[in-house]
């Protein structure tokens, strides 16, 4: 079929073709030619790539902004959900959308970490940062021994899905020690306590000759290290994602931990 036929077809039609791409290829078609552009306005078609759970969730965030969602077209409220995340769980849990792809994604902050003596003031405390989305971040005040635990129930997750965690935090150069070229080894455990992934990262400069991932600014003020991939086949598992550092006796302190987040990994 030419596009020429294609452009006969009509619009419910068309936009059931383009559900079977991605948001970013059905924009793109837009581009192409009247007909595209209509049907990308396709309340059916803005449907589909939204989750199917995305009531429910809506439904928990801190202040249910129904009766002001419910005045948004599904795509608007698609693109809504891409640049303004969601609060659920007293405001520790994040959800917003990836643009490309329309798959969920999730941050969880400090608050919903295990963190390995945060609840003792000499070692952890709990501040407000202007540039943080949550109402409480975890500083590192001094410790020995640092272990920081994320679980991930893999049933808010899209399925059929790679995802990619990531530790967000801020390692402020004036007042942070014990992190420069020192390893931290991060450790994915499945539901079965099987570790299923095991390498070292840095949350300060590496080394030039040691092959580990490197920290990255997200542009926000945070920086991130990528802690592992899960692959979402099944619809309920937990996931622990560790990273920890007890085997230095280096003395650490200064690190701002903000959560981990969970995006897809995706070849578009």
């Amino acid at each position: 079929m030419d596009l020429t036929e294609l452009e006969r077809l009509p619009d419910e039609c068309m936009a059931h073709v383009l559900s079977l791409t991605s948001p970013k290829d059905a924009c793109r078609s837009a581009s192409v030619s009247s007909s595209f552009r209509s049907a990308v306005q396709s309340q059916t078609l803005w449907q589909r790539f939204l989750p199917h759970d995305y009531r429910q969730i809506i439904s928990r965030s801190l202040a249910p902004p129904l009766p002001f969602i419910s005045s948004l077209s599904n795509k608007d409220l698609y693109f809504r959900l891409c640049d303004s995340p969601i609060f659920l769980d007293d405001g520790n849990l994040s959800f917003s959308l990836d643009k490309l792809s329309g798959k969920k994604c999730w941050m969880l902050g400090a608050k919903l970490l295990s963190i390995t003596w945060a609840d003792t003031p000499e070692y952890w405390e709990w501040n407000s940062l202007p540039e943080s989305r949550f109402s409480e971040v975890a500083e590192l005040r001094l410790v020995w021994w640092l272990e920081i635990k994320g679980y991930i129930d893999t049933k808010i997750l899209s399925l059929r899905t790679t995802y990619a965690a990531y530790l967000v935090y801020q390692l402020p150069e004036e007042s942070q020690w014990g992190f420069l070229g020192i390893p931290m080894t991060v450790r994915v455990t499945n539901e079965q306590n099987e570790v299923v992934a095991e390498h070292d990262v840095f949350l300060a400069d590496k080394p030039e000759d040691v092959p580990a991932p490197q920290a990255q600014s997200r542009g926000d003020g945070w920086m991130e290290i990528e802690l592992g991939e899960i692959s979402n086949q099944e619809d309920d598992a937990t996931v622990e994602f560790c990273l920890r550092e007890t085997e230095s006796g280096i003395p650490k302190g200064g690190l701002i931990v903000e959560g981990i987040e969970l995006r897809p990994k995706l070849n578009l």
